[in-house]
């Protein structure tokens, strides 16, 4: 993969930390970056269920769906296995990364154009073989709504998908080999989820959260908005301070961002906020880049990857 930039390895009182030639804390993002998503169309009306575009259509990449026992209806995801994973005996499983989409409301096609970077990475050797899943959020993505049934975007995923793809797909099905990760949105939930769940994830990679808007929901008692109102204390803020006092059981984090994204400032803030809390965790700050996930990947694909694939004991295609 082409590179753009040199990485330097910093220590860092806390933690090991990778760090794209990272610029000045004073770097302002961009004002028209958040303006641009603004404009941009409405998002569609939500669904449980939506099938991949053709444009993101890969071989190794299946959309399929599973009945909610909580809410009766059927729920869509799309899985990317590994390049070993049709040809390998069937005794062979593989550590699992559930990836969450930006962005509200939630549809499991919304990140999918990631696959073929990850998949490249693995076929390369570059990378340990992983399974990733892409989540549906729900109609609040990965939030749950307070006493409104069909609003339970976290729970879907993690009570019932996680059961589904372990007795479906061939995953080694413990927290040691389950890893968590998010762009915008799914950075918040992926921060979120991690650290109320460290007994389901240890590698969670949480990219360009809105942090800012995590405290106003812990300062506001859960709320986000006049029409948003989640439990007090789900969210970033109050979880990772709950998180701190226990500190058990280890979850591995990655933060990453782009200097040019508006929620760059906020994630250096949520950042000194985990370390005033004595939470260790890398970063991967990725310079002149907008509030973009894929533009990320395009440039640290790898390194977010082997993260994971490290954590979790992700074995090479050759090995």
């Amino acid at each position: 993969m082409i590179r753009f930039l040199f990485l330097a390895v910093i220590t860092a009182s806390l933690t090991g930390v990778l760090v794209a030639a990272e610029p000045p804390v004073s770097a302002k993002p961009e004002a028209t970056d958040k303006a641009k998503l603004d404009k941009k169309k409405p998002p569609a009306p939500f669904a449980w269920v939506n099938p991949l575009p053709s444009k993101h259509q890969h071989p190794a990449l299946k959309h399929s769906t599973f009945q909610s026992p909580s809410l009766g209806v059927d729920v869509g995801y799309a899985i990317l296995l590994p390049p070993s994973y049709q040809s390998t005996q069937a005794s062979k499983r593989y550590p699992v990364v559930y990836y969450l989409h930006g962005g509200r409301p939630g549809s499991e096609a919304k990140s999918v154009a990631l696959a073929p970077m990850i998949y490249s990475e693995m076929e390369s050797g570059n990378v340990g073989e992983l399974i990733y899943v892409f989540v549906n959020g729900g109609p609040v993505s990965h939030y749950n709504m307070p006493d409104e049934p069909t609003k339970q975007g976290a729970d879907v995923f993690i009570k019932e998908l996680i059961p589904h793809i372990d007795a479906t797909y061939r995953t080694i099905a413990d927290r040691d080999h389950r890893g968590i990760e998010g762009f915008s949105q799914g950075g918040r939930g992926t921060m979120r989820l991690s650290l109320r769940h460290p007994d389901l994830f240890s590698s969670a990679a949480a990219g360009g959260g809105g942090y800012e808007t995590e405290r106003k929901i812990s300062e506001s008692g859960g709320q986000e908005s006049e029409t948003l109102v989640f439990a007090k204390g789900d969210n970033t803020w109050d979880l990772a301070k709950a998180y701190a006092r226990r500190k058990s059981p280890a979850v591995k984090w990655l933060i990453y961002v782009g200097t040019q994204g508006f929620n760059y400032e906020n994630n250096l803030a949520y950042m000194e906020f985990l370390k005033s809390l004595g939470i260790p965790f890398q970063k991967i700050i990725v310079p002149d880049v907008p509030h973009s996930g894929l533009q990320i990947y395009q440039q640290q694909c790898t390194e977010i990857m082997q993260f994971h694939a490290k954590n979790l004991g992700a074995t090479k295609l050759d090995a």
